[in-house]
């Protein structure tokens, strides 16, 4: 059924996320009490339990997003191409309502979203972070009241499951399994944090975040029997 669906019509995406705080330290105590209990931080009996704090990105209520990537295939007269889009920013709003605009301005072009794994962390944390920062979520994004065939999203991680639920399988290993060319060749999402906050070099992240996407797009064409976009023909565009 995938080689039925228009690539163009899916946009591809990829989101990078980092705890709030910088640091445990940061957090204010009200909030210390949620993240204790949900990172199993007990600093007076275990301190080695602080090193818990490091997974506070991946909570949508403990982290923010600072970057989505996003990426589109069209056809040409000499094959296909691939163009690469990020959102960054400090100010996890302002990148939230770029991508929103992108997804209203152009409903009739992006039918479907497309992501790894996305369907248990990048849809909806991005969802849960427009609502706390007061943005509507996007009809194409909301899943309120619709019927399961009503939802537009496509996830790579289950479609390589074929049902099976017991595994996790992450991109890179598909990525080498597929002969595709890795995208973890700079930082991996362990680093993001430090990156972020001790590096402060967002830009790094965003190129990061690209690559992913670049990887994404490649390992869903082989899932369709396609041949992979050649490096020629994938497009990044200008900050």
């Amino acid at each position: 059924m995938l080689e039925k669906l228009s690539l163009a019509k899916i946009l591809f995406l990829d989101i990078e996320t980092v705890p709030i705080y910088p640091s445990y330290e940061d957090v204010d105590e009200e909030l210390k009490v949620f993240i204790d209990k949900k990172l199993h931080i007990d600093v007076a009996n275990d301190p080695e339990s602080l090193q818990n704090y490091e997974k506070a990105g991946i909570y949508s209520e403990f982290g923010k997003i600072i970057c989505i990537s996003v990426g589109f295939v069209s056809e040409t007269r000499t094959g296909r191409q691939m163009r690469l889009k990020s959102f960054y920013h400090d100010d996890e709003s302002v990148l939230l309502k770029q991508f929103k605009n992108l997804l209203e301005e152009h409903p009739d072009d992006f039918q479907l979203l497309c992501g790894h794994n996305a369907k248990e962390f990048d849809f909806p944390y991005i969802c849960r972070r427009m609502l706390v920062n007061g943005i509507k979520i996007p009809s194409i994004l909301d899943m309120a009241g619709k019927k399961p065939w009503e939802v537009a999203h496509l996830d790579t991680m289950q479609l390589w499951k074929f049902g099976d639920y017991k595994a996790y399988t992450s991109l890179a290993l598909l990525c080498h399994i597929f002969g595709i060319p890795t995208p973890k060749d700079d930082i991996n999402g362990a680093d993001v944090a430090k990156v972020y906050y001790q590096e402060n070099d967002l830009k790094r992240i965003k190129k990061y975040c690209e690559k992913d996407v670049r990887a994404l797009i490649q390992v869903f064409l082989k899932f369709r029997g396609d041949q992979l976009i050649d490096e020629a023909e994938i497009h990044y565009s200008e900050d």
